[in-house]
């Protein structure tokens, strides 16, 4: 099956935000993909220090702008996460939604990013609790057959939820993404791959790019690495799609190879 990758720069304005996706989603259609994975925040991208004021809430607006990309393209839209009033909190949610406009389940940030790191004399304190409220429990949504676990970003850092996702007989582990760029230089690679490689499952990781605002610039490198630890794709620092095919016989090849018990 052919899947896409999306990466972008998102920034605060939701429109700008939905007319790059919807020019991706068009040209991953066009090349063969069925489904598109899109990166964190993809729909809003704050400054970190407040909410962006353009929420997702049952059947607004800004839901429904996200459910039509998935309508307008003839994709499902997986994995993308928006910012989401819930029970009056915010919750960092990752929309999922079939072709045909159906909701087939989300699945919310368990893991809030919180870091304090100096480099080269600049320093980088972030803290997602001061805005969001983190999430309970896993989601593996059905695909075309493929079984998808749910992540988003900072979950990546977290082996036991790829174990407890494995455990479950998952086809792919993903995780939308917007890594910061000192810890994605450091650690994105060796923790998509290592996500992969224990799960023997295919990683699919779209991410954030570039400089989303004053205060945030992001990593980019959205990943396919395949349950070897081979990376089908690394989309690299610009704006862009990829497409990319899997292989159910390849899993099973590598799971047949080296044998591991859940």
């Amino acid at each position: 099956m052919k899947i896409a990758l999306i990466q972008i720069t998102s920034v605060l304005d939701y429109k700008i935000n939905l007319e790059k996706i919807q020019n991706l989603l068009q040209k991953a259609k066009s090349e063969g993909a069925k489904i598109a994975f899109l990166p964190e925040c993809f729909y809003s991208m704050s400054d970190g220090k407040k909410p962006t004021p353009y929420l997702i809430e049952d059947n607004n607006e800004h839901y429904n702008n996200i459910k039509n990309l998935a309508v307008d393209s003839g994709l499902y839209i997986i994995g993308g996460s928006a910012a989401t009033l819930v029970n009056g909190k915010i919750i960092n949610r990752a929309f999922n939604f079939s072709p045909e406009g159906k909701d087939i389940g989300h699945y919310d940030k368990r893991k809030l990013f919180s870091c304090d790191i100096v480099k080269e004399g600049v320093r980088k304190k972030v803290d997602e609790g001061d805005i969001y409220t983190p999430g309970n429990d896993g989601k593996i949504i059905d695909v075309e057959g493929w079984k998808i676990g749910l992540g988003i970003c900072f979950d990546v850092r977290f082996s036991a939820f790829a174990d407890q996702y494995r455990k479950s007989d998952v086809d792919i582990l993903t995780y939308a993404s917007a890594f910061t760029v000192p810890t994605g230089m450091a650690h994105w690679h060796l923790l998509n791959r290592a996500r992969a490689v224990e799960s023997q499952c295919y990683v699919v990781s779209s991410a954030q790019t570039g400089q989303n605002s004053e205060v945030v610039s992001t990593y980019g490198h959205s990943l396919v690495v395949d349950p070897w630890g081979d990376i089908l794709s690394d989309c690299g620092e610009k704006e862009g799609m990829s497409v990319v095919e899997l292989s159910k016989e390849r899993k099973d090849q590598v799971r047949k190879q080296v044998i591991m018990t859940f």
